[in-house]
């Protein structure tokens, strides 16, 4: 069996049972135990599964797809993207980072504003490419099929010769204690590149996120200048955010 074979068996296995053992596959796949775990390194390095204490998990199940998290809490995401268009500057230029409520911003950019866009999203590229009064610029690297994301040594590198008035963050998690994090290291690392290149930083979100903490952590909370979210924010959440360093807004 060819190592890209094996790789799809691994992948399919994990997605249907929900985790898969290295032990097992060895057994199932009549390979060594370091050859899995060679399998399970290179899955993981494209962003397909995440290795855990003797085997590894579907990435679904730490972060849904781009697709699945869509199809929450819409109304919230549109109202959050509606607030959104009022911190854009008349033609100025933005980064739009790769998620579902900043997809919504894109999807809500007025037909006639004449803007400079930046984005790491395959999917808001996709759905401003036709836009005649917009500069679109699409970030370079590995696309990771879950969130459609460019991540990697590219897009960070060519953030750092970048200056944008604004940038629209996403995040799984924002909490006092250890401010915006991700599950993923390289979508973290990008996501830092990107508040390093603005001159103005709003975090994109709905309250499911606030007091929730991922594995990555890529900015203070003092480094974000506004935080936009619904209305069902908590007022005890809303008060720890602000006495944090940043403004908060609810949509």
């Amino acid at each position: 069996m060819y190592a890209a074979e094996r790789h799809q068996r691994i992948v399919d296995e994990a997605r249907r049972n929900g985790r898969v053992a290295v032990a097992d596959l060895a057994g199932a796949l009549e390979v060594t135990t370091e050859t899995v775990r060679r399998d399970l390194s290179v899955l993981e390095d494209r962003g397909t599964l995440r290795r855990v204490h003797g085997g590894a998990i579907p990435v679904e199940r730490l972060e849904p797809t781009l697709a699945a998290r869509s199809t929450r809490s819409t109304k919230k995401k549109t109202r959050i993207a509606a607030r959104a268009l009022d911190e854009i500057p008349a033609d100025g230029t933005i980064l739009l980072d790769s998620g579902s409520t900043t997809l919504a911003i894109a999807g809500l950019l007025p037909v006639d504003i004449s803007l400079t866009v930046v984005t790491n999203s395959v999917q808001a590229a996709a759905l401003l490419t036709d836009r005649p009064n917009l500069t679109l610029l699409l970030l370079g690297g590995r696309v990771r099929g879950v969130t459609g994301a460019a991540v990697g040594s590219w897009a960070s590198d060519l953030l750092g010769g970048l200056t944008v008035d604004v940038a629209f963050v996403g995040t799984n998690g924002i909490s006092t204690r250890r401010g915006l994090t991700t599950p993923d290291e390289a979508e973290a690392a990008v996501k830092t590149a990107m508040i390093g290149a603005a001159t103005k930083t709003v975090v994109v979100t709905d309250s499911s996120k606030v007091g929730v903490d991922h594995l990555h952590r890529f900015s203070p909370l003092d480094a974000v200048d506004l935080v936009i979210t619904d209305s069902a924010l908590a007022a005890d959440d809303r008060d720890g955010l602000v006495d944090a360093g940043t403004k908060v807004a609810c949509a």
